[in-house]
């Protein structure tokens, strides 16, 4: 802590503790749906149609809320995301019959621009809050946010699972509204307001990366997210729901166990990937990661008729997709320019909701076809993809103290 001085560990806690406060929402509401629909009779590609605006708008919203967070500030776009997920929860508070699919896209929808708004603007305010030259700290300190948000991420699934047992569905998404209503007030008198503002009002122009190493780096985070969520979203807890007979709390306890590991994992990652002896990571340590995830999903699809096989190997996945997934966290940061850092941080990520968007229609679509089995096939497709772009990430590895 003494990495960061009082006032800006101040805005650091009150940025994590509101993006926090979201994930939980975020997490249980992607289980609820997820749960609830099958429930209702509803196929995986159904499912998986109704994240369609949720991931499409994710995309959308990442390229366009950099450039809006450099022009009005970071603690506005993270209030307005906070908002319009009380929105979401709000619109599926209606009774089931009322909850079209076209009705609960437009939730989702609202819940998407939220989700990425409330990221991009987390982990940009990070840049504006160390200083340029404590590369070793940017890294511990976007590796503890973002290791922490999916920890989190997986007690929301738990949630999720445990709120539609005891609740039902409109009651969990009270619950959940009432919580964020709260978080939102404190934030919106709280949080600085001029966080992230740039000094120059940038063009709607530059919201496209012109660095190569931003653009070379969020081409692999797409394909690496889109190897997860070709499995992860749809295809894995309607498999598990469905074949191995789980009830929701056992679904959605799974889950949470895997996302909480995965997030701890994530926390960690600078103790694995170079802390011991003073290095930062750069791109050949991406590389490095990404070949060690390539064939695991090729294994877990040989042994799928296990149920401890299918579940060890998830694991084994996501102890090294997390890692994977921290080490990019740091390097666009490290990336991104210091003036207008959520422009960049903005195109990154709207590639990682490229690949989401990706994943989560294939996972819907392939299970549906052709089962768990072809999903985990395309994974490692999608893992060696992202393998041969890594290859092109400039390698400057240099000593940091951390």
């Amino acid at each position: 802590m003494s990495s960061l001085n009082s006032q800006a560990l101040r805005q650091y806690l009150l940025v994590t503790g509101n993006y926090w406060a979201f994930t939980l929402t975020d997490g249980a509401l992607r289980m609820l749906v997820v749960l609830h629909f099958h429930q209702l009779g509803y196929n995986a590609l159904s499912i998986a149609l109704l994240f369609l605006f949720y991931e499409f708008f994710g995309v959308v919203t990442n390229l366009v809320g950099g450039w809006l967070g450099a022009r009005i500030g970071l603690n506005r776009t993270m209030n307005i995301g906070l908002g319009l997920q009380v929105i979401a929860l709000l619109m599926l508070t209606l009774p089931t019959e009322y909850l079209s699919i076209a009705w609960v896209m437009a939730a989702q929808a609202f819940s998407g621009i939220a989700k990425d708004l409330n990221k991009m603007s987390a982990k940009s305010s990070i840049k504006s809050l160390v200083s340029s030259d404590a590369q070793g700290t940017l890294y511990k300190w976007i590796a503890i946010l973002t290791g922490s948000k999916n920890a989190l991420k997986g007690v929301g699934f738990f949630m999720g699972g445990l709120l539609l047992n005891l609740l039902g569905f409109q009651g969990a998404m009270w619950f959940m509204l009432a919580g964020l209503c709260i978080v939102l007030g404190c934030s919106l008198i709280l949080l600085k307001k001029d966080l992230g503002v740039a000094s120059t009002k940038p063009k709607f122009t530059e919201i496209f990366s012109k660095n190569r190493s931003i653009n070379i780096l969020s081409a692999a985070r797409m394909f690496l997210f889109a190897s997860r969520d070709v499995w992860f979203v749809v295809a894995l807890p309607v498999f598990i729901s469905k074949e191995l007979n789980w009830d929701h709390w056992q679904v959605g306890s799974f889950m949470a166990a895997w996302v909480i590991a995965y997030g701890f994992v994530q926390s960690i990652a600078p103790m694995i990937t170079g802390k011991k002896s003073g290095k930062t990571p750069d791109g050949f340590s991406a590389l490095i990661w990404a070949s060690l995830l390539c064939s695991i999903p090729l294994l877990i699809a040989q042994g799928l008729d296990s149920q401890w096989i299918l579940l060890g190997g998830l694991g084994i996945f996501g102890a090294i997709f997390a890692i994977n997934s921290s080490l990019h966290s740091y390097l666009i940061v490290s990336y991104a320019r210091n003036e207008g850092t959520s422009l960049d941080v903005g195109f990154y990520y709207m590639a990682n909701a490229m690949g989401r968007l990706v994943g989560t229609i294939l996972s819907g679509a392939v299970f549906q076809l052709w089962g768990l089995e072809a999903c985990l096939y395309i994974s490692s497709i999608m893992i060696f993809l992202t393998v041969l772009i890594s290859i092109a990430l400039p390698r400057h590895t240099q000593l940091v103290g951390y």
